[in-house]
């Protein structure tokens, strides 16, 4: 079978296109998924850029949609035919998370899924949503899920909450059709005026051009008749976290996600407690939480925005691509 493997020290050129024996039947409580799509996250770019040398040969990718090829003794969640889609932590299936590492995560501790086949834990997998295609499933493991969980899980949103939103990445376009769908306000920030049409079109309430507004948390609180937002869902890190906490109303809720600006810098502490708005971190969730947001879905008429589509042996060039931060949503993989 066709896979794509890692090379220490890492960089998008250091990929390498391997042919590995197809997997055997599966064992007792393994599936076996002929995997259809993937797709990229900020994750898979660090693994694939700075490969460590523990990560060498190591098969990339944290996001797998396919269908169930073959079940083994035991199984009863699934059968042959199913269209199912991956976990991020296959090792957490419900209840608080305990998990602070990646060690488990498919793509940087153990293999991933940038590969044809594989067998894998029952618990590794869901069913994918019912009408999904396979790419549009492929976004729900890492970005769908993290939107879920900032929003749903940790926010508690509810109809007329006013979510603000950064960027035009694939956790921000889900949540921003997430929010919607669930009766939300949304603002949202872009640095682009074209994509700033496109975030209207997807039925965001207001965009932000925060080139031109570098005090966008000032904003918000305009927008917002100085309330500020319910829910802020926080991708940048360090350089929005400031404005982000002036945005937020008091009392409310900051889902801490990413790092795109970096892994450490200042805090506005006094605002963040006078304000006693609540900063927490999100690590995608467990599989319950993604069982609970395939059921929405379900229910739900909205599909991922798809940017590119791009063949398995052009995992290098898709990275490249999303590291020049010209997409719109999510990079699918067509495995």
């Amino acid at each position: 079978m066709n896979a794509i493997q890692l090379s220490y020290p890492g960089g998008f050129d250091s990929l390498t296109s391997v042919d590995l024996p197809q997997p055997s039947a599966p064992q007792a409580h393994e599936i076996q998924v002929q995997l259809h799509a993937s797709s990229l996250n900020y994750h898979d770019l660090l693994v694939a850029k700075y490969t460590t040398e523990a990560q060498n040969g190591r098969i990339p990718l944290s996001d797998g949609a396919g269908i169930v090829t073959a079940v083994g003794a035991g199984v009863s969640e699934f059968k042959v035919g199913d269209q199912v889609v991956s976990c991020f932590f296959p090792t957490w299936q419900t209840g608080p998370g305990l998990l602070a590492d990646f060690s488990t995560v498919p793509g940087d501790g153990i293999d991933g899924y940038a590969r044809q086949y594989v067998n894998a834990s029952v618990n590794a997998f869901t069913l994918a949503p019912t009408g999904y295609n396979h790419t549009e499933s492929a976004t729900l493991t890492t970005a769908g899920l993290t939107a879920w969980v900032a929003l749903v899980e940790d926010g508690k949103i509810k109809a007329g909450d006013s979510v603000l939103l950064l960027g035009t990445g694939g956790v921000s376009i889900i949540a921003l059709q997430l929010a919607k769908s669930m009766g939300a306000q949304v603002i949202i920030t872009t640095s682009s005026h074209d994509k700033a049409i496109r975030l209207k079109e997807l039925g965001a309430d207001h965009v932000i051009h925060y080139p031109s507004t570098p005090e966008w948390g000032n904003r918000v609180l305009e927008l917002t008749q100085g309330r500020g937002a319910d829910i802020v869902v926080e991708v940048g890190g360090p350089g929005t976290l400031a404005q982000s906490i002036r945005a937020a109303r008091i009392g409310g809720h900051i889902a801490l996600i990413g790092v795109l600006t970096g892994f450490s810098g200042d805090i506005p502490t006094r605002e963040l407690m006078a304000k006693r708005v609540s900063l927490q971190g999100v690590l995608v969730g467990s599989r319950s939480q993604q069982q609970d947001m395939v059921r929405a879905l379900n229910q739900q008429s909205w599909r991922p925005i798809l940017d590119k589509t791009f063949a398995l042996t052009e995992l290098s060039k898709a990275f490249a691509y999303q590291e020049s931060g010209q997409h719109f949503g999510k990079i699918a993989i067509s495995i």
